[in-house]
């Protein structure tokens, strides 16, 4: 993470370029998925995919502030570029495809593997496989329990997502946990309260879960 001073300046550059290179590359990972995944029709529209190419842009943008130049950051900007797309999706046809979660999975345990290599930090890696089963089992529970307000592809996304939460830390993967029913139940009534009752619709779960991964990062050292 870069901190206020004479570094303050690159830090803020490397965080703009790589918030543009994240920008750069939501297109093409949207061509990758519309071509390996036709089934959900396609690249979308140009306003969803100029959205799409701003958010993952934040994202990775963020992370760069978050980490730095370090071996941690290249596994956040793919959970960045693929995690948007993973909400894009969701949010449009409530719906988060195997191949893509479990892409995000084996991924995320790839690149954060390096930083608990070159680290020695084989605590953080240890923590980050607990926490994917320890989310992942929770959401198992509720999505049983209450499988009408949490649905599998829900189940299936707390693996990747705890995988994240459980590398920065036991408090990043408590809250970041929380955070991610207060977001959309946040949702959920502003939804409602532009809505009747009768044409309220179900919100997508899974982008308020990888909205409140970036969320508690920043929040929380």
């Amino acid at each position: 993470m870069f901190t206020v001073g004479a570094g303050a300046g690159a830090g803020w550059a490397f965080a703009l370029g790589t918030a543009l290179l994240g920008a750069a590359l939501s297109p093409a990972a949207e061509a990758l998925i519309a071509r390996l995944l036709p089934r959900l029709g396609g690249t979308p529209v140009p306003s969803a995919r100029i959205t799409t190419a701003a958010l993952t842009g934040v994202a990775c943008g963020a992370f760069a502030l978050r980490f730095g130049v370090s071996w941690t950051l290249p596994a956040f900007l793919f959970l960045a570029i693929l995690g948007v797309q993973l909400a894009r999706i969701d949010f449009s046809l409530h719906l988060l495809p195997n191949p893509l979660v479990l892409a995000l999975l084996a991924g995320g345990i790839a690149l954060l593997l390096a930083p608990s290599t070159v680290n020695q930090h084989a605590d953080n890696m240890l923590r980050a496989l607990l926490g994917m089963v320890i989310l992942f089992a929770g959401y198992l529970i509720l999505g049983l329990i209450s499988p009408g307000a949490i649905g599998m592809g829900d189940v299936k996304l707390a693996a990747p997502v705890g995988l994240y939460l459980g590398y920065l830390g036991w408090t990043h993967l408590l809250y970041g946990g929380l955070l991610g029913f207060i977001l959309n139940g946040v949702v959920t009534i502003a939804v409602v309260a532009q809505k009747s009752r009768k044409d309220a619709t179900e919100v997508a779960h899974g982008p308020s879960m990888l909205g409140s991964v970036l969320a508690i990062s920043l929040l929380i050292p």
